[in-house]
């Protein structure tokens, strides 16, 4: 994933962590009463979801690729980390093979 691939997702996540950052404060220091205000969060969250829908999405597949990426990659470096663990076993048996096939008496 490139640089400019990752700014752009740090963007994307930081705008929306703003815009829950914001709406969260609004619930808060509104002076609504309780029913009326969950009416307008309700209507609010529709709204949103029904216009950034397609954004959350891509988001959220891109995100879900990313960390399959991530998995294969970790993966793959621990099978090369056990390789390289049973190749440095196998080269120390063959060494202690090799020293124990000499007659010293």
């Amino acid at each position: 994933m490139s640089d400019k691939e990752n700014s752009s997702i740090c963007f994307g996540l930081g705008l929306l962590a703003g815009i829950l950052g914001g709406m969260a404060a609004g619930i808060l220091f509104a002076p609504c009463p309780g029913e009326e205000m969950r009416a307008k969060v309700k209507d609010t969250v529709c709204d949103l979801a029904e216009k950034y829908s397609p954004e959350v999405q891509e988001a959220k597949k891109q995100a879900l690729e990313s960390i399959d990426l991530l998995k294969y990659k970790l993966e793959k470096q621990y099978k090369k980390f056990g390789n390289m663990l049973k190749s440095k076993k196998l080269r120390r048996a063959k060494e202690l093979e090799d020293i124990s096939d000499y007659d010293f008496n």
